[in-house]
């Protein structure tokens, strides 16, 4: 999307003014600006990331009460991010085919009925299946979202507009979770934790008919079986293995064998999606350098916040003995700093383009993950210094990373690949942190992985500013 188009405003109020002109015989108490549909998907989109994010910090209380080993909690951690990401793909088409709002409430349905099972869990078993049963829900509600968007804001212009303030939601919403979760986990207990999704499940069954158009379901399109059955299955093998890695070393049968037959899968999902007539990923899909370039972007900078909050998390509290309370309260600065650059991303997007805020973003955050690797794991350096500007140029330079990214992803999408360009963007946000992660956990030290993902962002940040200025 050029920049020129960007800043078109066509009558729009805002950047997340109404995306149609309202009819000359409506009667105004009647129409629903599009603002309000907006509001509603995004409160739900940053709750599916809230919920990923939001046993982090109560994970060891959980662990005590139901007596788990550290194997069964590391699959506590990723239930909800294996069955996500695995059939996000499967979603998106879903959505192209059936029509976004017919799948979005599917998905809550889903995404609501394990959310109020896993605080009724009485045992490990049932609150694993509650969070297998919550990824699998939000895999189908996260594309829907994404297609609905598109039906909201039908203008290019405003459709970017709109891009850019969702491209933060998530690393909001995962921000929100770790803070959030360790509050109500001291005030309550952990099973706490799961009234945000319940409440906010709710209220989007009960507010989506008024607030969100109807889509009648894609024409001609075939669900593509083997392909989601090949994908589903590689990418939840390839990542359950990668998960793995924290507990067995890279050579131990318990990673490779997941890992080995995903990526076995995965390569045949390619081969199968390039002889498909209706593909679940069009093998073109990805060919544009600058739709790659904003999914790299948006796969880097979550594997780079979530690694700090797991990292940090836990060094706060084994290292300088810090409560689960008093870590939480650490990282407020980091979230009142992604609420002010996110703030600023969607006017800057439509002043210097996309490209050059994505590789600004990720230039800042890169700064701020060389600062946490220099001084934050240093326990005789205060929090003022050794971890304070660290926790405030990371997520003011993810911010605007997410938003120019989430408009470089979705950049030229026609409006029955919607769903797809959801499913993509969300698989990538999923896959990065379980990529990168367990890559990093292989360099040694908590200061070395974050000097490495600086680096990393850093030669992203001269890719995408190479990129637009060629463009």
């Amino acid at each position: 999307m050029s920049t020129t188009r960007l800043r078109e405003r066509r009558g729009a109020t805002g950047l997340l003014g109404p995306a149609r002109p309202r009819p000359a015989h409506s009667r105004p108490a009647r129409v629903r600006p599009a603002r309000h549909g907006f509001l509603l998907l995004g409160g739900v989109q940053m709750t599916l990331i809230f919920t990923l994010a939001s046993l982090a910090v109560p994970l060891p209380r959980i662990g005590a009460e139901f007596r788990l080993d550290r194997a069964e909690l590391i699959l506590l951690s990723a239930a909800y991010g294996l069955t996500f990401a695995g059939l996000l793909l499967l979603g998106g088409r879903l959505a192209d085919r059936s029509g976004g709002r017919r799948v979005l409430t599917a998905g809550l349905l889903v995404f609501g009925a394990a959310s109020a099972l896993a605080p009724l869990a009485p045992g490990y078993g049932t609150l694993l299946a509650a969070r297998f049963g919550q990824g699998a829900g939000a895999a189908l509600v996260a594309p829907a979202a994404m297609a609905l968007l598109r039906t909201l804001y039908p203008e290019p212009a405003a459709y970017g507009r709109a891009m850019a303030t969702w491209g933060g939601l998530s690393v909001l919403g995962a921000t929100a979770g770790n803070l959030l979760s360790g509050v109500v986990a001291a005030a309550t207990s952990w099973r706490g934790t799961f009234a945000v999704p319940i409440a906010v499940t709710a209220t989007a069954l009960l507010l989506s008919p008024r607030l969100l158009p109807a889509t009648p379901p894609g024409r001609g399109r075939a669900l593509d079986l083997p392909g989601a059955l090949l994908a589903t299955a590689g990418i939840t093998l390839a990542s359950y293995g990668l998960v793995l890695t924290d507990a067995h070393p890279w050579a131990s049968a318990p990673v490779l064998v997941p890992l080995l037959a995903g990526l076995v899968l995965l390569a045949a999902f390619g081969a199968v999606e390039r002889r498909t007539a209706d593909p679940l990923l069009p093998p073109g899909f990805l060919r544009d350098g600058r739709r790659a370039l904003g999914l790299a972007a948006i796969g880097l900078t979550a594997a780079g916040t979530a690694t700090v909050f797991v990292l940090l998390s836990l060094a706060l509290q084994q290292q300088r003995g810090w409560s689960a309370l008093l870590t939480s309260a650490a990282f407020v600065p980091f979230a009142v700093a992604l609420l002010g650059s996110g703030r600023l991303a969607g006017p800057l997007i439509g002043r210097y383009g996309p490209g050059r805020v994505t590789a600004a973003g990720l230039g800042t955050a890169a700064a701020g993950l060389g600062l946490l690797a220099a001084t934050g794991f240093d326990t005789s350096v205060p929090y003022a210094y050794g971890l304070l500007p660290g926790l405030v140029l990371l997520p003011a330079g993810g911010a605007l990373s997410f938003a120019g990214a989430a408009v470089l992803a979705t950049d030229g999408v026609p409006a029955h690949h919607a769903g797809l360009a959801g499913g993509v963007l969300n698989t990538a946000m999923e896959l990065g942190p379980t990529v990168l992660f367990a890559a990093l956990l292989t360099l040694g030290g908590d200061a070395v992985s974050l000097a490495a993902a600086a680096v990393l962002f850093t030669a992203l940040a001269s890719a995408t500013a190479l990129t637009t200025r060629i463009h």
